[in-house]
This record gives structure tokens, C-alpha cells and sequence, in this order.
């Protein structure tokens, strides 16, 4: 391929068994109300021998820690591992309150005993912003990040800094989906830096072509997307039907195009890297081919991307892999963007599994038209508004035939609604 060479380039699953069972032999329901009763009982006990193993090991830590303090005082040396061991017992015992004070004591502890920067800290301060995020509390959770990237700026160093900047990098996107702050798209500008920073982190220890640098490369084209106004896919697997905030529209204009240079310069270096792995063959170019043409159709460049997809259709001309392969990239209109972690849309459900039932068609031009809604399910009616409306302004890559985009009629999609 030859478009990159230029710049341009449950746990009762069984009793329902049993009770199948139960129905089919014929016997009476009594005996099914035994077998319900003696199965909860099981659990239930379960249950309460998980409960007393988690607080044995509570009790243990904590006996620890007074007898440590008894012996050596408030600030005895070693007491912040077993700080750390009790609040991560209290974690699994669902006790964050008390998991946080425990985690921000062993910090002091640690920061008087081996100085502010120590990565003894790192443990504690990532099992204190886990019980924060678990308690709600997001400022306080965001505020701790910024405290352990310090503490992981002085302590870290090679790859272990590069997989700490990757992260931070997801954390920004969190942040900014949740709107921590004064300032959600900073979030962005912020995750497009940090997994720069990572790729540069790993380029000093793997080299400039190593498969390692692709994580933080296809980091990078997630945080460009949501710069250039991407709405949907969100870091939990819902979907957002709603728009951008209301400050950033203005913002991402000034964005937008840089964010098309920026998210072509690393495609092309994630096909650079691609191409020199042994295990790179037809599919894995035809993918990375694809992707330059559908960044370029997401940016109004539509003669580009036109050009891109006609030259995908004439490389797999030959061959019947090839054309399968066609067939399976080209021969179907998709939502853009399609790069996993920022889809425009969830993949559709076969008709019995969706309780929301689409048809539409998609225009050689990559615009949703025709839109009938099919199914009658009422309790969807107000999510299906919105997923017709997200549906209709999404844009697709149109459907590619003997090298041309072609219109696309009687598409049927199915929608399990609790995704969005």
C-alpha cells in the first residue's frame, strides 16, 4: 500500500438449570422450594465467611499497627506498609471513609520517614483515589492525581514514568467526561500532552520503532478526535447523545485545524511502526489505510478521503482474501469515527436483542437519511429520540463500489438502549 510513502499519507446460573430440570422430571413444587431455600442458604453463608475473612484481616492489620506504634512510637519506621495493607483491607470490606484516612496517614508517615518524594507514597495515594472516585468524590480524586504525578515525576524513571504518563493521560479524559473543574477541555489539551510525553518516554528506552510506542500513539489520535468535537463513546462504554460543553465550541474551532495535521502525522507513524513488525500483513495495512481516509472524511476533506478509499478498493482487487477483505472494510457504510475508545455509535443487536429497531439509508455522501423507527416498545421513547437524533448526525463512511461512494438503502439496526 502505497498512501503512506508521501507526506500526505451470576451466581445463579445453575439453580436456573436445576429448576429446569425440575419442572421437566415433574416433581412437586415443594421439592423446588427446598432446593431455592437450601441454595440461598449456601450463599448466604458464602457470604458471611467472605465478610469474616475481610474483617480478620482488618483486625490483623490493625493489631499490627498497635503493637508497631506501642514499640516505636506514632512515626516507627515500617508502619506505613501495614497502613497500606489495612486500607487496602478496608477497601475490599467497602469501608472507603475510613480506607481514605488510613491511606492519607501512611502518606504523612512515609513523607516524614523518607522525605516528600518517595515511592513508597505511589501504593498509598493510588488506594486513596481509588476509595475517593468509589465514595464519589472526584474533586478530592483529582486532586490526589496531581499530587502522585509529582511524586511520580521525582520517583519514576524509563518505561515505569511512560506507563504513569498513560495514566494520567486516561485519568484527563475521565475528568472531562465527569466535567471536573473550571475547565473540562483543558482536559483534552492535557491527555493529548501526556501520551506525547509517554511516546517519548518509550521511544528513550524501545526505539523510535517499537511496537510499545503504539499504545500512547493511538492515545494521541483518541485525544485529537475529541479535540476536533468527537461526541459518543465514553471511557465507562456508554454513549453521550448530548453535545459538547458550551465553551469549548469556539475553542475547537482554533483546534480543528491543527488536530487534522497533528492526526495525520500519527497515523502515518502508527503505519511506519506497523509495517516493520513480522506479523504485519494484508489486513493490518488495509486497516491503517482505512483509518488515514475515515481521519480525513471526519474533517471535511472529502476529496482526500475519496482518493484514499479508491486507492483501499484498487489494492484489494486481486485475490480472493483480498476481496473478501474488501468487502468486510468497504462494502458496508460504518459511523465515524470507528477507532475503539472513540466509536460514534455502539455496534447494532440482531432484532431479538435490540428493543429499539432502525432503518435507514446512508448517502454516497455519508449522510443518515430516511430514518423509520420500526419497533413500538414505549419505555424507549424518550432514549430513542436521542439516539435517532445522534444516529442522524453522525457521519459515515458510504459504502465504496467499483472504487466509488455509492448510496446505501434499507439498513436495519438494533439497539440495546442501556448503552447509551
Amino acid at each position: 500500500m502505497s498512501k503512506f510513502t508521501s507526506p500526505q499519507r451470576v451466581q445463579f446460573a445453575w439453580l436456573g438449570v436445576c429448576l429446569g430440570l425440575v419442572l421437566v422430571v415433574g416433581l412437586a413444587p415443594v421439592t423446588v422450594a427446598v432446593e431455592v431455600e437450601a441454595a440461598q442458604s449456601d450463599v448466604l453463608e458464602g457470604e458471611e465467611a467472605a465478610r469474616e475473612s475481610l474483617m480478620s484481616d482488618v483486625r490483623a492489620y490493625t493489631k499490627r499497627i498497635q503493637e508497631m506504634e506501642s514499640n516505636g512510637g506514632a512515626f516507627a519506621p515500617g508502619l506505613s506498609e501495614d497502613l497500606l495493607g489495612l486500607g487496602l483491607a478496608l477497601q475490599r470490606n467497602g469501608d472507603h471513609q475510613q480506607a481514605v484516612k488510613v491511606f492519607k496517614r501512611g502518606i504523612h508517615l512515609s513523607r516524614i520517614n523518607e522525605g516528600l518524594y518517595s515511592r513508597r507514597q505511589l501504593s498509598l495515594l493510588q488506594g486513596e483515589i481509588a476509595s475517593h472516585i468509589a465514595l464519589g468524590a472526584l474533586s478530592e480524586a483529582d486532586e490526589r492525581q496531581r499530587y502522585l504525578y509529582r511524586v511520580q515525576a521525582k520517583t519514576l524513571s524509563d518505561v515505569t514514568r511512560g506507563q504513569a504518563l498513560m495514566q494520567h493521560a486516561l485519568w484527563q479524559r475521565q475528568a472531562y467526561e465527569a466535567g471536573i473543574g473550571e475547565d473540562p477541555f483543558a482536559r483534552l489539551v492535557n491527555m493529548w500532552s501526556l501520551y506525547r510525553y509517554a511516546l517519548t518516554e518509550f521511544a528513550k528506552v524501545e526505539g523510535e520503532t517499537s511496537p510499545a510506542l503504539l499504545p500512547p500513539l493511538y492515545g494521541m489520535l483518541r485525544a485529537q478526535y475529541l479535540l476536533s468535537g468527537f461526541v459518543g463513546e465514553t471511557t465507562n462504554g456508554q454513549y453521550r447523545t448530548g453535545g459538547i460543553y458550551g465553551d469549548e465550541e469556539a475553542r475547537q474551532i482554533g483546534y480543528r485545524s491543527q488536530s487534522y495535521k497533528q492526526g495525520s502525522a500519527v497515523i502515518r507513524a502508527i503505519y511506519d511502526i506497523q509495517i516493520k513488525q513480522r506479523d504485519s500483513g494484508l489486513e493490518e495495512t488495509a486497516e491503517l489505510m482505512l483509518m488515514l481516509g475515515d481521519w480525513q472524511f471526519w474533517h471535511g476533506k472529502r476529496s482526500e478521503a475519496m482518493a484514499t478509499y479508491a486507492e483501499l478498493y484498487g489494492e484489494l482487487a486481486e485475490g480472493e482474501t483480498a476481496q473478501q477483505l474488501r468487502e468486510q472494510l468497504l462494502g458496508a457504510p460504518q459511523p465515524l469515527p470507528g477507532l475503539a475508545g472513540v466509536r460514534a455509535l455502539p455496534d447494532p443487536k440482531n432484532e431479538q436483542e435490540g428493543r429499539l429497531l432502525l432503518e435507514f439509508g446512508v448517502s454516497a455522501r455519508g449522510r443518515v437519511m430516511d430514518v423509520v423507527r420500526l419497533d413500538d416498545d414505549i419505555r424507549n421513547d424518550e432514549k430513542a429520540g436521542d439516539i435517532i437524533s445522534r444516529l442522524r448526525r453522525t457521519p459515515f463512511r458510504p459504502r465504496i463500489d467499483d472504487g466509488l461512494p455509492v448510496d446505501t438503502q434499507g439498513l436495519l439496526w438494533a439497539y440495546d438502549t442501556s448503552a447509551w
